[in-house]
């Protein structure tokens, strides 16, 4: 589903979730090569509309992965293991995002570039996870969001 829709199926998830990433700017995107091991990479997602937009360079070993393997997942980036960041896990696969998405965002990378220069895609999500830290009480909360089953949210003690 589009973010649009994960949006209204889980406002719980999404709405940290979209914080989270409009805040730190840069998320991890993990695609599959060609011989099926995984390869991660920096990403700068962008919001548009219902849309959750990733721009790779045309010529990138990312841009490559997804022609051939849309499935991805999309980590928020962590810049302090003890800063209790929250944590924005989406699963899911990229499709070509339509031309009224991809203009949206004028201050996305590619939008001053050539077409040629990238290729946009919006991230279909099928499960999120939203990973929050209770530092002062070593305590982990996922809340986890699958399509079929919606939400399910376990606490428990870590590491």
């Amino acid at each position: 589903m589009l973010w649009g829709e994960f949006e209204a199926a889980a406002p719980e998830v999404a709405k940290p979730g979209r914080k989270r990433l409009e805040d730190s700017r840069v998320a991890l995107l993990g695609t599959l090569r060609r011989d099926g091991s995984p390869r991660i990479s920096p990403i700068e997602p962008v919001f548009a509309g219902s849309h959750l937009l990733l721009g790779v360079m045309t010529r990138s070993a990312k841009a490559s992965d997804l022609l051939r393997d849309p499935r991805c997942v999309l980590h928020s980036a962590i810049s302090d293991p003890d800063a209790a960041e929250l944590e924005l896990k989406l699963y899911g696969r990229v499709e070509e995002a339509v031309d009224e998405a991809r203009a949206i965002p004028p201050d996305a990378w590619w939008s001053s570039r050539p077409r040629e220069d990238a290729r946009v895609y919006s991230l279909r999500i099928e499960q999120a996870a939203l990973v929050a830290w209770d530092l002062t009480r070593g305590l982990m909360t996922v809340t986890q969001w699958r399509r079929e089953r919606g939400s399910d949210v376990r606490t428990r003690p870590y590491p």
